[in-house]
């Protein structure tokens, strides 16, 4: 029987082999019937009833960091750690070419009636705001058009909140603040 492997040679032998450690890409699932939607979608000339279209989407952001992981070196006990993100808020929210409307919390599981209720007292009052009337769920497969995911949760986390309730005043603020031109910019891309 040969002696056990150090660690530092299986890194060693790995390298030599060209792998190396890095983060995993996170990116959507996509089949050949996807790509050739998006594709699709893209290509096709924005006609001027699209831009009166209301975007709509859930999100989960947590309270302490973007839900990235991160690989570094370091001592232990040099950098706090919390586990499981210290909590997280569901949120609902949506917007147009004219900007954002409502971002509301969801409170517990969200299930068919508690959406219907959202859209019902929400939606409506959003397009009302907005001047529009036309209602599109996000795609959750086109990351271009989900500004929740990209925009809100990086203004936030940029402003670092120390407790849900701070999360979620924070994030409001980030909505409200959210500038039309690049909500008009994401729907006419």
């Amino acid at each position: 029987m040969g002696e056990p492997s150090r660690r530092t040679t299986i890194i060693a032998a790995l390298h030599q082999s060209g792998l190396y450690a890095r983060m995993a890409r996170q990116k959507p699932l996509l089949c050949k019937m996807h790509m050739t939607a998006r594709l699709e979608f893209d290509k096709r000339p924005l006609r001027p009833r699209e831009t009166r279209f209301i975007w709509s989407d859930e999100i989960k952001i947590e309270l302490f960091g973007l839900k990235e992981k991160c690989h570094v070196w370091r001592k232990p006990g040099s950098i706090p750690t919390v586990k499981h993100g210290g909590g997280n808020i569901m949120l609902w929210g949506c917007f147009t070419a004219a900007g954002t409307g409502r971002l509301v919390r969801i409170e517990g599981k969200m299930d068919g009636a508690m959406y219907r209720e959202i859209l019902d007292e929400n939606l409506l009052q959003s397009a009302q705001d907005l001047i529009l009337g036309v209602a599109q769920p996000d795609p959750g497969l086109e990351p271009d058009l989900n500004i929740l995911r990209r925009d809100l949760k990086i203004a936030v986390q940029q402003r670092s909140p120390s407790n849900l309730t701070d999360l979620e005043r924070i994030c409001g603020e980030e909505w409200e603040e959210l500038p039309k031109y690049r909500c008009a910019k994401l729907v006419v891309s």
